[in-house]
């Protein structure tokens, strides 16, 4: 069981380090740096809510669904990182590039690719016509937390299962 753990480690460091290093470019440094935004709490709750109170029928269920669905999320995120408490890899490995203001908290799971999917999901189970559109947006909010040294993919990986987990729930639950 051991060397299977310290093998898995070894391919995440690796996954790692191949999106933090080797796909650095100008172009990209600036699209994950804003897109990452879009996983944010900022963003996130005001899209929602404006979708909720502007939008109409059925966007507006939708809405109310995506901001149940990330207010709810964040419950299981905030108890696992307390639970593990992993330290970020731009402070764990040398070499990681990261950028201006990193955060400084636990990185398991991510908070932004919680979100993300917790609020895009509930638009992609009502119109399978926006799955095009925003799968790899969510996708790419995933992909900019490795990209910018925050998370570890096992870090995006349970917080993409958190969020869509919580959405599934909250649209197949809802009255």
């Amino acid at each position: 069981m051991r060397q299977f753990l310290i093998r898995l480690q070894t391919m995440e460091q690796y996954i790692f380090r191949w999106f933090n290093t080797r796909l650095h470019n100008r172009f990209l440094n600036i699209f994950f740096y804003y897109l990452t935004n879009l996983g944010g709490a900022t963003f996130t709750i005001i899209a929602t809510l404006a979708i909720w109170l502007l939008a109409p029928a059925p966007w507006d269920q939708a809405g109310l669904h995506a901001a149940v669905a990330l207010a709810v999320s964040h419950i299981p995120v905030a108890i696992a990182k307390k639970l593990y408490p992993r330290i970020r890899p731009y402070l764990a490995i040398p070499e990681t590039i990261t950028f201006r203001n990193p955060l400084t908290d636990h990185s398991f799971p991510s908070g932004h690719t919680t979100a993300v999917f917790s609020v895009t999901v509930p638009f992609m189970l009502m119109d399978v016509h926006t799955i095009p559109f925003l799968l790899p947006l969510a996708l790419i909010v995933a992909v900019s937390r490795m990209y910018l040294g925050l998370h570890y993919p096992s870090d995006v990986l349970v917080g993409a299962l958190i969020g869509s987990a919580v959405a599934f729930g909250t649209v197949a639950l809802w009255p």
